[in-house]
């Protein structure tokens, strides 16, 4: 589904990675792992087209994906690792903020699909509450479930579990496991190598793989 060929990152004299390859498969869950601070996060805002590429392209069913800070067509739902979520809107605010002034999609179609991902995240419940209510997991599937709303080819997470409890990090889990059944493709940036484990069909090495 995705390809990396040759992708090269470098702030002046100072070489992220180089010549970086890698692929995913559809419906894949790949967890990109490694200790912080090696480049895995700019490797995954360029392909969510938020950093440029020195060099090197990214091939998305096909089709190139801009690495040159150009406006792309290709439609990559990135979950920050602070979830970003807008403190002054409720979830299910959040959620439908960017399907109505981006998509230009009816707000009654908007919240309908909204109220449908909360569901299916066991957060309905929690629709009408302001992200200062919610737990580190409830942000983080609040998170998601907005990511979800703009129907992304795949889906990438930054740091998933940093900074969550023991039950925060399950339900996070259990959620990309559920995502996973659902026949959703991501890719993770981890440092957490027992949640890799747990929820990839492949682990990519970052630390050992890349050239710097």
């Amino acid at each position: 589904m995705l390809e990396i060929k040759n992708l090269t990152k470098q702030y002046n004299e100072n070489v992220i990675f180089k010549s970086l390859n890698l692929t995913v498969n559809d419906g894949e869950v790949l967890s990109v792992v490694g200790p912080s601070g090696i480049g895995k996060t700019t490797l995954i805002k360029i392909m969510a087209g938020l950093e440029t590429a020195n060099d090197g392209e990214i091939i998305l069913n096909g089709n190139p994906i801009n690495t040159n800070g150009e406006s792309s067509d290709v439609n990559i739902g990135m979950i920050f690792q602070d979830f970003n979520l807008f403190p002054n809107y409720t979830v299910i605010e959040n959620i439908t903020l960017a399907p109505v002034n981006v998509s230009k999609q009816p707000k009654s179609e908007a919240i309908k699909q909204a109220k449908e991902l909360l569901d299916s995240l066991g957060m309905l419940e929690k629709a009408d509450l302001y992200p200062y209510q919610l737990s580190g997991g409830q942000k983080q599937r609040a998170a998601i479930a907005r990511a979800l709303a703009m129907n992304p080819q795949i889906l990438a997470y930054d740091e998933p579990t940093s900074g969550l409890d023991e039950a925060s990090t399950h339900q996070v889990t259990e959620v990309v496991k559920a995502l996973k059944e659902r026949g959703v493709t991501q890719v993770i940036i981890t440092h957490d190598q027992p949640f890799a484990e747990a929820v990839s069909d492949r682990m990519f090495d970052f630390a050992t793989e890349v050239q710097r």
